[in-house]
């Protein structure tokens, strides 16, 4: 094991039982921090061109410091994302490791009623991570073994009556480095970020907007551009969206609407002299749900996700996710990594509950088609040019389940997952051989 990760687990490790909790919102240093342990294995990898068995062995270490003193506060957080026992069919890439960086580095100030009484202003500048929304088109993943990490500007703005809003001006950070050797092992070498790939824009929201539900409106322009050594697509895309949002509550039914629209343009290939096509993409998600009453806290709720495909002649038509999380709606990342908001229908059927406070778990089916059957189906690469091999890729039922060893030190994690490949998976010209998928995945994190 690299120097790195020895010296973060000999040293860091006992601090997780010594140490306090740190305590974010008071003036002085704070410290925090955790490592997470995970081995995961698949058998009959859905996605092409990679091995249909495979295990991996991922490590990852966080710390975070921040000084505070009044309204000013300066950060920064270490993230040491390392994977074990890859071989040139596993599908590793900065996905998975992201060795030594750091990922956040930032300045920032609070303002008090700049709107006058009952408003708030937030401003932070550097490098920082994001969870904005629903996180399905910025989020820093936390599943996944790397995180999504951003430099710019940030503003987040409370004001009376329930309205908040937040604006961002941000160069995403492009993991380095990304080459596969690079990445097998565990080079370190130090992010960029660059105005050949940009982010901005922002959400606003009012709380009890309509009844007891929170309204929100959203917009993100993405453009990028070749840069030397990095040819792209050339993104120039705009997602508008809007949201309305219940939170659940026990003994009451909530609910979730979120839709998408995308527009722009993207090159037809990475070529440099391929032709520009016109985006025309969407994605709408909905859920209803009801929490039961009683010491398990269950929730049922029913589930149904669209994300648009390509399809020939006309514009481009496959919805591009940004950088939004996947785990918390589809699935998870890691080994499997086969469905995102990508061509995708699928409704589906969630129980979730919390035993007690040190246990919590959930369990998922879906059903999966095509939403255009020419396109590849979500994040696979499988695909069938002429549409002959049908729309259904099959039947996935998955579950996750939680348990602090000892709270807020040591927690264990188990996700596991089962997929029946429908007719497309299994018949597409390029698809995998086999008509399962099992994916398991075995976590141990430390907190301090």
């Amino acid at each position: 094991m690299p120097r790195f990760s020895l010296v973060a687990t000999s040293v860091l490790v006992p601090a997780f039982f010594f140490a306090s909790p740190a305590a974010a919102e008071d003036d002085g240093f704070s410290l925090s921090g955790s490592v997470r342990l995970r081995f995961e294995e698949i058998e009959g990898q859905p996605r092409t061109g990679f091995d249909s068995t495979d295990s991996l062995f991922n490590i990852r270490t966080q710390v975070l410091g921040e000084w505070r003193s009044g309204a000013f506060r300066v950060g920064g957080e270490l993230f040491d994302s390392r994977a074990y026992g890859a071989d040139p069919g596993t599908p590793i890439s900065t996905n998975e490791v992201n060795a030594l960086e750091l990922v956040q580095a930032y300045v920032g100030v609070d303002v008090a009623e700049p709107l006058g009484k009952g408003s708030k202003l937030g401003l932070t500048a550097g490098r920082m991570t994001l969870n904005l929304g629903s996180r399905r088109l910025v989020a820093a993943d936390d599943y996944r073994n790397t995180t999504n990490g951003y430099t710019g500007l940030r503003a987040d703005l409370s004001a009376p009556r329930g309205v908040k809003a937040v604006f961002i001006y941000t160069l995403p950070q492009m993991r380095r480095p990304d080459d596969a050797d690079s990445v097998r092992h565990n080079r370190v070498k130090i992010d960029r970020e660059s105005f050949d790939l940009v982010l901005w824009g922002g959400m606003i929201s009012k709380a009890k907007a309509i009844g007891v539900a929170t309204a929100e409106l959203t917009y993100f322009h993405l453009g990028e551009r070749d840069a030397p050594g990095r040819p792209t697509r050339d993104r120039s895309l705009d997602t508008f969206g809007g949201r309305i949002i219940r939170e659940p509550e026990t003994g009451k039914f909530d609910y979730e609407v979120e839709a998408f629209y995308q527009t722009g343009d993207i090159s037809a290939s990475v070529s440099a002299t391929a032709a520009t096509q016109s985006v025309s993409a969407s994605f709408v998600h909905v859920d209803a749900g009801y929490s039961f009453p009683g010491a398990w806290k269950p929730r049922l709720s029913l589930e149904f996700d669209r994300a648009s495909g390509d399809a020939a002649g006309g514009s481009y038509g496959r919805f591009d996710t940004l950088f939004g999380m996947r785990r918390a709606d589809l699935a998870p990342a890691g080994l499997y990594n086969a469905v995102a908001r990508a061509n995708i229908v699928t409704p589906g059927i969630r129980l979730e509950a919390t035993p007690d406070k040190r246990c919590d778990w959930f369990a998922v089916y879906r059903a999966m088609w095509l939403a255009s059957r020419t396109d590849a189906f979500s994040t696979t690469g499988v695909r069938d040019s002429s549409g002959q091999s049908g729309s259904f890729a099959g039947h996935q039922l998955e579950g996750r389940i939680r348990y602090w060893i000892l709270p807020a030190r040591l927690r264990f994690e188990f996700d596991g997952l089962l997929l029946a490949k429908g007719r497309f998976l299994r018949d597409a010209p390029n698809a995998p051989s086999g008509k399962w998928t099992r994916y398991t995945s075995f976590n141990m994190t430390a907190s301090f």
